[in-house]
């Protein structure tokens, strides 16, 4: 991954705040467990209603955490009046969700003035290993927010 230097110099607190705005993330149980300029990374614990037939983790919440983590991590870089949009991402499972928690990590694989491109891994566990359940790549907008939704997470 290539340094990139956050437009905002209170990213972290910015990414935190606006992370726990959003209610499916509270609803998933998510938390942003680490926040670099350019990646973010998110864990869900298991729970009973994550979880598919098969006890794996659901190919929906793996694909809603890829496109979490992703986002934030090109939140992590734009200004403190900035925000994202997803236009698109491609996802690919290859391997069951097992274990305890997914771990998803999101990165700035390049950055515009309006168009960011993250790559973001998911994690499994097998036997306490880590197991990649899932890669994708996602665009994002980067949109200006209007002045009701500026941030007070400094």
């Amino acid at each position: 991954m290539a340094p990139f230097e956050p437009q905002n110099p209170n990213y972290v607190a910015e990414v935190r705040y606006r992370f726990a705005q959003q209610p499916y993330n509270l609803s998933i149980g998510a938390e942003v467990t680490d926040v670099m300029p350019g990646r973010v990374e998110i864990v869900v614990p298991s729970r009973a209603d994550l979880v598919q037939h098969n006890g794996y983790f659901h190919g929906g919440l793996i694909a809603g955490l890829a496109d979490i983590a992703g986002g934030f991590a090109g939140w992590s870089l734009v200004a403190e009046d900035q925000g994202m949009l997803t236009i698109e991402y491609k996802l690919n499972i290859v391997a069951p969700g097992l274990g305890d928690a997914l771990r998803a990590v999101g990165e700035v694989v390049s950055r515009g003035r309006s168009i960011i491109v993250t790559r973001i891994d998911v994690f499994g566990s097998r036997n306490g290993e880590p197991v990649l359940c899932a890669t994708s790549l996602q665009t994002l907008k980067v949109m200006n927010l209007p002045p009701e939704l500026l941030s007070n997470a400094a």
